[in-house]
């Protein structure tokens, strides 16, 4: 069949359908504004609410909370979404209402308004829920049964995800670093606005694939099929896949550590100070980029090997893969101890950079080994009458895996403790420096100055040596061995846990000699510092600081249980892989490369027409 006789939906580009790379790029700029947001997002939320582009103010437990929430709820949302494509208006037309709310949820989220924050987000975890299970099940839609170039054809898709989130990490984190945290949000929502017109601009490249199958429109062999029960055989591929969501929640509950914790963890302990001229320091946002880098960079080679593995008559199982990747994103976080453990090794030390290139590494070499072919799985066992609704659960456990990652992160740092500046500014100047920084004049431009912190009621802190003495808890400064106990009182009403503090320093064995250490943070009640008038007065101060050897001992535990999970886990998958591949029934034993004839036939060729 020469080209110039090919209806749209069935030419190709490099060996696949045309509208694989409408869909590429729909997928590249949703994801874009997705990544863009999540990788400012915990920054913003522990951004001190009085800093000269202000955050939320909220500790780094509280932010990576609500992180935890929302990324889960953003999959979870996949599940209705399904749904409503496979009852009533078919992915295709689910995806463009979902493109439409992202468009929204980013656009409210550039506004700098509380209510504008937490309406945004509920927007986009509606706009994901439409758009993202069901895109993925089209993907599968371009491809007949037994197309050997499904997988690598899910594993381009995934590239252009990719491709969208190391853009977004780079230039969002470098416009919200610059300009200002939500011009950083306003720049995510114009990448959606591309994504939903490349997507209407596609329509006629992806005809036939993902189209309504209910009610009227419905041909007499959907009809029979939507309302015929499942075969064993199906029922057991189902179960197959139930036990791979499995895997996903465990997978992205240790994966998805690199929004929340590791962001963190990059932007307080790790060295990213360079020297240029232009940028001293790179952005800990900007680091979100790696893993998008690394699968532009590895993601085809990766997906090449395993059809050459494939073909070689070797183990190639999408639960093999699965089982493969999981191991090696966990071995990840052996590089994260490294790095934890060169941090802790001199007082509130910093560790090299390298250790995040290599983390992000494996993490990104598990994930091509895991995601793209976990979609791929999906669409060969789910039964066509609940394609978008399996896809949908497998978002939803992707969810419950964020969310488990989210509460991993927040048991990783420490509860602080609290008190509050008992003495005037005058007192405080002997023990902090003068600053450079960033305000805005009485013209609302921004100007650099250099001033003690607190006559512009900003944060300022103190390194202190921490130990008990007398039944009391002694704070010096680290660098002059001044007495720090006058400048502020620790909480002491029934919800505070300062109390145990003299105790976890005895059980410690803590002396003068041998200090426990932590860096004491004074910020202003945000209320507070909106009175204009009582600027640089030094009052309404609190201190919060946990203890940094305590800290470093927590993070070090926690990406060394995520390291013994997951591999144990990946093992025990492989453990039981002959079990489980013999309950697929074979749905991937017959895969071969597609005759000329095979290739422009769509997996559904009833819609062809």
């Amino acid at each position: 069949m020469s080209t110039t006789t090919k209806q749209p939906h069935q030419q190709e580009l490099l060996g696949h359908p045309v509208g694989l790379f409408i869909l590429f790029f729909t997928e590249m700029w949703e994801r874009f504004s997705y990544y863009g947001m999540r990788g400012i997002l915990v920054l913003y939320m522990a951004t001190s609410a009085t800093a000269i582009d202000p955050g939320l103010g909220w500790s780094s437990k509280d932010a990576i909370w609500l992180y935890g929430w929302y990324t889960m709820l953003v999959y979870v949302a996949s599940i209705p979404g399904g749904w409503i494509a496979d009852k009533f208006l078919g992915q295709k037309k689910t995806v463009m209402l979902g493109g439409v709310l992202l468009c929204l949820g980013h656009g409210v989220l550039a506004i700098p308004q509380s209510w504008a924050f937490f309406t945004g987000l509920l927007l986009i975890v509606l706009g994901v829920g439409g758009l993202k299970p069901n895109i993925s099940t089209m993907v599968g839609g371009l491809y007949k049964e037994g197309d050997i170039r499904r997988d690598s054809g899910f594993t381009i898709f995934y590239i252009g995800i990719n491709i969208g989130a190391f853009i977004a990490s780079i230039t969002v984190g470098l416009v919200a670093y610059y300009y200002g945290w939500h011009y950083g949000f306003g720049l995510a929502g114009i990448g959606m606005l591309l994504g939903q017109a490349v997507f209407i601009w596609g329509q006629k490249f992806l005809k036939g694939v993902g189209e309504f199958t209910g009610g009227s429109q419905a041909t007499e062999a959907e009809r029979i099929a939507s309302k015929r029960p499942l075969s064993k055989i199906e029922k057991d591929r189902v179960v197959v896949l139930l036990i791979s969501f499995l895997i996903v929640v465990v997978f992205w509950g240790a994966f998805e550590q690199a929004g929340g914790l590791m962001n963190l963890y990059t932007d307080a302990k790790v060295d990213r100070y360079i020297g240029l001229s232009w940028l001293e320091e790179i952005p800990a946002a900007v680091f979100q980029s790696l893993n998008a880098g690394y699968i532009i960079i590895f993601g085809t080679a990766i997906g090449s090997f395993w059809i050459w593995w494939k073909k070689k008559g070797k183990e190639s199982s999408s639960l093999f893969k699965m089982a493969i990747g999981t191991i090696i994103m966990g071995l990840g976080y052996v590089f994260m101890m490294f790095a934890s453990q060169e941090a802790s090794a001199e007082t509130f030390g910093k560790a090299a950079m390298f250790w995040i290139f290599l983390a992000y590494l494996f993490h990104t070499i598990g994930e091509l080994c895991t995601s793209p072919v976990s979609l791929s799985f999906i669409t060969k066992l789910a039964p066509l009458k609940y394609a978008s609704i399996m896809m949908g659960v497998y978002f939803a456990a992707t969810g419950f895996g964020n969310k488990l990652a989210g509460a991993i992160g927040e048991s990783s740092q420490l509860e602080s403790y609290t008190g509050e500046m008992v003495v005037n500014k005058q007192d405080v100047l002997p023990y902090i420096s003068k600053e450079t920084f960033k305000i805005k004049n009485e013209n609302n431009k921004v100007v650099e100055i250099t001033e003690y912190p607190i006559n512009e009621d900003k944060n300022f802190s103190i390194k202190s040596k921490v130990y008990p003495e007398n039944g009391e808890v002694v704070f010096k400064d680290f660098e002059t061995g001044k007495n720090l106990n006058p400048l502020f009182m620790l909480s002491q009403d029934e919800d505070s846990n300062t109390k145990e503090l003299l105790a976890t320093l005895i059980e410690n064995n803590v002396s003068e000699a041998d200090p426990y250490h932590a860096k004491l943070v004074f910020e202003k009640d945000k209320d507070k510092a909106q009175i204009l008038e009582n600027k640089g007065d030094g009052n309404d101060y609190g201190v919060s600081f946990v203890l940094e050897e305590e800290q470093s001992e927590q993070e070090y535990s926690t990406f060394m249980w995520l390291t013994i999970f997951t591999v144990a886990f990946g093992l025990l998958l492989l453990l039981f892989l002959k079990k489980l591949k013999k309950l697929t029934h074979g749905a991937e034993d017959n895969e071969h490369e597609m005759l000329e004839a095979e290739k422009f036939e769509l997996a559904n060729p009833d819609l062809n027409e």
